[in-house]
């Protein structure tokens, strides 16, 4: 009985290192769609969130039934529920992707991007894939090191955030005021979406440690 409990307990992390996978590849397909104004993308990414959807609501029903009929203490408790608190934080970067998607779709056939912003988008969105992918070994791993990295690489995306807005807000800015509403929110989706791979690091954090990890 103990092992279908761990093969459980397995099978949950499992689903979570695939939401990170499934997240990291929609934000960098939704940054593809908008960079190109590629609309069969920007759709794909779209459609493709409901997969995220699925293993969310899988998780949160085999965690919430595991918890009922095995009354986990100690260690397995504190997995369980932090592992509710990664996949809604999860959930919550597919849905960032999907608006980065959806710009991209009302723009189209335009681009949403000027020329001279699309290097740093383009990063915005790399640095987005990579800090999810590595929220997925963390989340495999429960490397408390690995984990602590994040926090640095959410200031890369701080920095480009503040690149962006910059930009948009100099006296010179030649675009407009609905390309620069369009650029700030796209600015704000990549930004909470490394927040909340950050908050999926922190959580393993304290599965790890037992401490909450809350920057100063």
């Amino acid at each position: 009985m103990r092992d279908v409990y761990h093969d459980e307990l397995d099978a949950i992390t499992d689903q979570l290192v695939e939401m990170t996978r499934l997240v990291g590849e929609a934000v960098s397909l939704a940054t593809q769609a908008l960079l190109t104004s590629d609309l069969a993308i920007a759709e794909s990414v779209i459609e493709g969130d409901e997969a995220v959807n699925l293993l969310h609501e899988n998780v949160e029903f085999r965690t919430v039934d595991l918890i009922a009929r095995q009354q986990p203490v100690a260690g397995d408790l504190r997995a369980l529920t932090t592992g509710l608190r990664i996949t809604s934080d999860l959930e919550r970067s597919g849905d960032l992707a999907v608006h980065v998607a959806k710009l991209a779709r009302r723009k189209y056939p335009a681009c949403a991007v000027p020329g001279e912003l699309q290097g740093t988008v383009r990063e915005m969105g790399a640095v987005a894939a990579e800090i999810v992918n590595k929220a997925g070994d963390v989340v495999k791993s429960r490397d408390a090191d690995r984990a602590a990295e994040l926090e640095r690489d959410d200031d890369v995306m701080d920095e480009l955030h503040r690149t962006l807005l910059r930009t948009m807000l100099a006296p010179e800015w030649p675009y407009g005021v609905d390309t620069a509403i369009d650029l700030a929110l796209a600015g704000r989706y990549y930004e909470r979406f490394a927040d909340h791979a950050v908050a999926v690091a922190r959580q393993v954090l304290y599965l790890v440690t037992g401490e909450s990890a809350v920057r100063g």
